[in-house]
C-alpha cells in the first residue's frame, strides 16, 4: 500500500504596513492609566480603514500562489475569529478575489485563536491542494493591556501531495479542554480575559508540554529533534517555558513576533509556520502548538529550500513598514472614535447586489478585457472595445498582477475620506490598460507622476445602515 505524502507546497504572508509605536498608546494614557509604561517597548501592526480579514487573507494568497496554478486549487479555508460576516462567508470572497475556480470548495473556520492550526491539520489530512489562510484584525478596548498585545496580520499555507513539497506534514496532537482563558461573544467587539498568572500555571504549563509530548512520542522522536519551534495563544514567555519543561534548546525557538508585530491571534501560529519555513534546513522537525481552549500541535519535516519566486514572507512583510506614532488614528481607523466628518460623509452607500453579482469577476478578481482584434485591455470590460470599436471580442484579463504606475495624481483634501487626504489618479499598466483609481498608503515621501504602483484589495465603502462592505481594488506605491 502506498502512502501518500501530504504537506507544505507553498507559503505566504501580509502584515500592514503601518506599525503603531506601543509608546503612543502608552502615553495617550498616561493620565488614566501610568502603568501601561512597562508595557509601551517595541510596536504592533496596524490596518488602514479599509483593511481587514479578508483584504489581508487575500493578500497573503496572492503571495503563496506566486508561481503556482491557481486552476488546480480545490479549496480555500478562512480561519478567523475577527472575518466581518457572521452569516455570509467570508471564504467565498476570499476566493473570488485570488480568482480561484467556483468548483473550489470555500470555507470559514473559527471560534477560536487555534483555528488556524486545526485548518491546517484538516487540510494536511488530504491530498487535493487547498489554501489555508488565517487572517485577523483584532480588536481591543481602549486602554486594555490587549491594546497593547494584539497585532493584525495573516499567513497563507499552499498544501496537497507531490514531489514538489516543502515540507511533509509527519503528524498532529490535539486537546480540547474547556480551559477558559478568554472569551467574546459574538455581538461584542472587545473580549475578556482571565488573570495570566493562572493561565500559565494551570493552563499552559499543563496542557501544552502534555500535547507536544504525546506527539513526539508518537513519531518516535524526541525534544533534542525539534528544529524549530513556536507556541502562539500564551503570555508573553510561554514559548521559553514550555521549550524549557520539554528539554528543547533555547535557539530552537520561533520568533514570537511580541515586539514587530503583536498576537494576531488565528494567524499568529502560520506566520510562526512561516518563520520556521523561511529558516529551516532539509531534515530540519518543525513543531508550531496554539494554545487556546486547550491546545493544537503539528510537525513537519523541511525536505527542501524555497525557489525563489517573489514572495514576500514574513521576512518581506517585516521589512514593509511605516512608523506610525498617532494613537487616534488606529481608534478612528478601528472604529473606536467617531469623528465628525462633515456633510461630505453623510452619503448612501448601498451596494446592488444584483450588479455584484453580474460583474464580480471584474470588482473582486479585478479582471478586464483584453481585445481578441486589435490586443487592446481595458477596464471595465465593455461590449465594445475603446480601441477598434470590435464587438463582444474581448476576452478576461487580469490586472491584479500587471505593473502599472501613475500617469496623473491629485491629493484631495476637500473630498471626504477616513484617511485624508484622498489621493486620486490615473494608473497606467504596462499592458495598456488605464483608470482613475484610490491610491492608497501613500508615505511621507509621497507620490509622483511614473511613481510604480502594485494593487491590493480593499474595502472601498462601508454601508453603516446596511452592515455591508464593497471591496475593490487600489493602488499603493511599493515601499
Amino acid at each position: 500500500m502506498t502512502v501518500t505524502r501530504t504537506g507544505i507546497r507553498s507559503f505566504g504572508a501580509y502584515l500592514p504596513r503601518r506599525r503603531l509605536q506601543r509608546a503612543a498608546i502608552a502615553a495617550a494614557h498616561a493620565w488614566a492609566l501610568p502603568g501601561l509604561k512597562g508595557m509601551a517597548k517595541g510596536e504592533r501592526t496596524m490596518c488602514a480603514w479599509d483593511e481587514d480579514a479578508i483584504t489581508m487573507a487575500v493578500e497573503a494568497g496572492r503571495d503563496a500562489l506566486r508561481g503556482h496554478d491557481r486552476a488546480k486549487v480545490a479549496g480555500v479555508t478562512l480561519a478567523s475569529t475577527t472575518a466581518p460576516y457572521a452569516d455570509l462567508q467570508n471564504a467565498v470572497l476570499v476566493n473570488a478575489a485570488l480568482s480561484l475556480d467556483a468548483t473550489a470548495g470555500a470555507a470559514d473556520q473559527s471560534g477560536s485563536t487555534r483555528a488556524g492550526l486545526a485548518a491546517l491539520i484538516q487540510a494536511c489530512d488530504g491530498s487535493r491542494p487547498r489554501l489555508v489562510i488565517g487572517s485577523e484584525r483584532r480588536l481591543a478596548k481602549p486602554g486594555s493591556a490587549q491594546e497593547m498585545l494584539f497585532g493584525c496580520g495573516a499567513a497563507a499555507l499552499l498544501t496537497g501531495s507531490g514531489e514538489d513539497l516543502i515540507a511533509r506534514f509527519v503528524g498532529s496532537e490535539s486537546r480540547s479542554i474547556p480551559f477558559i482563558d478568554h472569551f467574546r461573544q459574538s455581538a461584542e467587539r472587545h473580549g475578556y480575559h482571565w488573570e495570566e498568572r493562572w493561565i500559565r500555571d494551570e493552563g499552559i504549563s499543563g496542557i501544552v508540554p502534555q500535547a507536544i509530548s504525546a506527539l513526539l512520542k508518537r513519531l518516535g522522536r524526541s525534544a533534542a529533534d525539534v528544529a524549530c519551534f513556536g507556541l502562539s495563544g500564551g503570555i508573553a514567555g510561554a514559548d521559553k517555558l514550555v521549550a524549557k519543561q520539554l528539554g528543547i534548546a533555547p535557539d530552537r525557538l520561533l520568533p514570537d513576533l511580541q515586539a514587530q508585530v503583536g498576537d494576531t491571534g488565528a494567524a499568529h501560529a502560520l506566520l510562526q509556520l512561516v518563520a520556521a519555513l523561511e529558516r529551516a534546513k532539509p531534515g530540519d522537525l518543525i513543531v508550531v502548538a496554539a494554545f487556546a481552549q486547550g491546545c493544537e500541535t503539528l510537525a513537519f519535516e523541511m525536505l527542501a529550500e524555497p525557489t525563489a519566486t517573489g514572495r514576500r514572507g514574513l521576512a518581506g512583510s517585516l521589512a514593509q513598514r511605516v512608523e506610525e506614532t498617532s494613537y487616534l488614528k488606529m481608534l478612528s481607523f478601528d472604529g473606536e472614535l467617531q469623528l465628525e466628518w462633515g456633510m461630505r460623509a453623510e452619503t448612501d452607500n448601498k451596494t446592488a447586489l444584483t450588479q455584484l453579482y453580474r460583474s464580480a469577476n471584474q470588482v473582486f478578481g479585478f479582471s478586464g478585457g483584453r481585445c481578441g482584434v486589435c490586443g487592446t485591455v481595458q477596464f471595465p470590460r465593455m461590449p465594445a472595445c475603446v480601441s477598434c470599436g470590435a464587438i463582444d471580442s474581448q476576452q478576461p484579463h487580469a490586472l491584479a498582477e500587471e505593473p502599472a504606475q501613475v500617469a496623473t495624481y491629485t491629493a484631495d483634501w476637500l473630498q471626504y475620506s477616513q484617511s485624508p487626504p484622498l489621493y486620486m489618479g490615473l494608473v497606467q499598466f504596462d499592458v495598456g490598460a488605464r483608470l482613475l483609481m484610490e491610491i492608497v498608503d501613500v508615505g511621507s515621501t509621497g507620490i509622483d507622476v511614473g511613481t510604480p504602483l502594485e494593487m491590493r484589495l480593499r474595502i472601498k465603502e462601508r454601508d453603516a445602515l446596511r452592515h455591508f462592505d464593497r471591496y475593490f481594488w487600489k493602488a499603493t506605491p511599493p515601499h
